[in-house]
């Protein structure tokens, strides 16, 4: 074996997820726009403010449920109350992070594993706190990936430190749309050493759409993004849970005999060559 490349379920070379914060109203027109297009997202909830204000501002736990978790989005942490864990202490990051994903996992009855950092979430510091106390904090509080932000991504590769994971673009960036044309072009080169699979990832909040009085320009964002049959389209956990998936195969020392150990169907590629392997399942390879 030379070189083993990841594929995303049915052998797709692409993915697809949207992350949204902040639990706010116009998210349940974001949710039923995203489901016109067979888009799936992330919403990154505060526990603390579920119907919290007279305007009516913020989603109430039915509406949560009926707009978003029944749709098939994913809910994760975004604090109990929306606090930016590099500017507290760390004792105040592990209860605001606690508290919210308890609450989120009491209300909804689910398991909840996800993040996306409040505020300047980890791209300022003070108060002696160190981008390591939080990583270290959310590991033990069992948050397996964390959303970050403050550039643009244009990579397209899966992240290589999942609690900095950075999205690729936010979606009022002036070149969110040329992002899109190259992730979308995007084809398997044929030099066997970086045939990598892709992602492209979008956050904002939905609110903007409404502030900016531009929904046209997210509805032209799903339009270019959605319908390929290259492109798997998840949550931000489904790709995180098929990722590890994937990197817990277990090889032989010479790399020939791979099993599966887990209970997922995986899809991959050795030296241009196409693989899937089922759970629990043992192969061989050339």
């Amino acid at each position: 074996m030379r070189y083993r490349f990841l594929r995303f379920p049915e052998g797709k070379i692409k993915a697809v997820t949207f992350s949204y914060d902040d639990g706010c109203r116009a998210d349940i027109k974001l949710s039923e726009l995203l489901c016109k297009y067979s888009l799936k997202g992330t919403f990154n909830l505060n526990s603390a403010w579920f119907g919290k204000d007279n305007t009516c501002w913020h989603l109430t736990k039915e509406e949560i449920k009926e707009h978003i978790i029944d749709k098939g989005h994913e809910i994760a942490v975004h604090g109990e109350e929306h606090k930016a864990n590099g500017n507290i202490r760390v004792v105040e990051g592990i209860k605001d992070v606690l508290n919210c994903r308890l609450t989120l996992e009491d209300v909804f009855d689910t398991i909840v594993r996800g993040m996306a950092y409040p505020d300047s979430g980890i791209r300022h510091f003070h108060n002696n706190t160190k981008v390591e106390d939080i990583t270290c904090y959310l590991k033990e509080l069992d948050i397996k990936y964390a959303r970050t932000l403050g550039e643009i991504n244009d990579s397209f590769n899966l992240p290589l430190d999942w609690h900095q994971w950075m999205p690729t673009a936010h979606h009022d960036d002036s070149v969110v749309f040329d992002l899109i044309d190259r992730f979308t072009a995007y084809e398997l080169p044929s030099w066997h050493a970086v045939r990598l699979p892709k992602l492209f990832y979008l956050w904002g909040h939905a609110y903007e759409f409404n502030d900016n009085n531009n929904w046209d320009r997210m509805e032209e964002i799903c339009k270019k993004l959605s319908g390929k049959d290259d492109t798997w389209y998840a949550t931000n956990i489904e790709i995180y849970e098929y990722v590890e998936a994937y990197n817990s195969l277990v090889f032989s020392a010479d790399s020939t005999r791979i099993y599966n150990p887990t209970a997922r169907k995986i899809w991959f590629e050795v030296d241009a060559t196409d693989y899937t392997i089922k759970p629990g399942e043992t192969i061989k390879i050339k």
